[in-house]
């Protein structure tokens, strides 16, 4: 089930993630994002609008690839699937919450940063992590030094990714995607201003056709 998740998380390149205040401006957002050209969500559960935004983005747009994030609590993660979420991304590695979501078949992207972490991942059967925050953590330079012993790891960095520095990590074969805030800032969706949200959203989505020839 993760395989195919992964599959799509590779195709799109780069995973918009969305803080949304007000769950009224799921829709639009949704919808820039898909005629921007990434069809995928990451919408985190630090706010009350959390829930019912995932709900609204996988009830109006079935193509797109809804997803939570800043999932920290095994509830938070059973109330995002039945909203309609399609993976669960967390900041960090909690096993509790890990092997809650493997128990019940949710496709689930912890947050690593040490070696350690990630051989937890990988001893409960994953394949597939995030690395965060990733700038801060060293970035590229230390995702490829961690890679080197783990095989058959793969990443998804986050934090302090932008349009500058995203198309050095896609071209990188370890990499699967990157989560990125710069096409959805709050500020664009706060002001209602779509059209610039979707602008964004297509120079990101070139930037990934461009590294990936896709």
């Amino acid at each position: 089930m993760f395989d195919e998740i992964k599959e799509k998380f590779e195709k799109i390149g780069i995973i918009p993630v969305v803080v949304l205040e007000d769950a009224k401006d799921a829709k639009a957002l949704g919808d820039a994002l898909m005629k921007g050209g990434l069809p995928a969500a990451e919408v985190t559960f630090r706010t009350a609008a959390a829930e019912e935004s995932i709900r609204i983005m996988a009830k109006e747009f079935p193509d797109m690839l809804v997803g939570a994030g800043t999932v920290l609590t095994c509830e938070q993660a059973d109330r995002a699937m039945a909203a309609g979420a399609k993976f669960i991304v967390a900041p960090g590695f909690n096993p509790t919450v890990v092997k809650h979501c493997i128990k019940k078949g949710y496709p689930v992207c912890p947050g690593t940063q040490t070696p350690s972490e990630m051989e937890q991942a990988i001893e409960l059967g994953l394949d597939f992590v995030k690395f965060f925050p990733a700038e801060p953590a060293g970035g590229l330079k230390m995702i490829k030094a961690v890679a080197a012993p783990y095989v058959g790891l793969k990443f998804m960095p986050t934090g302090g990714i932008n349009k500058e520095n995203v198309g050095e990590y896609l071209a990188y074969d370890r990499i699967v995607a990157c989560g990125g805030t710069w096409m959805v800032k709050g500020d664009l969706i706060e002001n209602g201003d779509f059209a610039k949200i979707e602008e964004l959203t297509r120079e990101a989505a070139e930037i990934v056709k461009k590294v990936r020839g896709r």
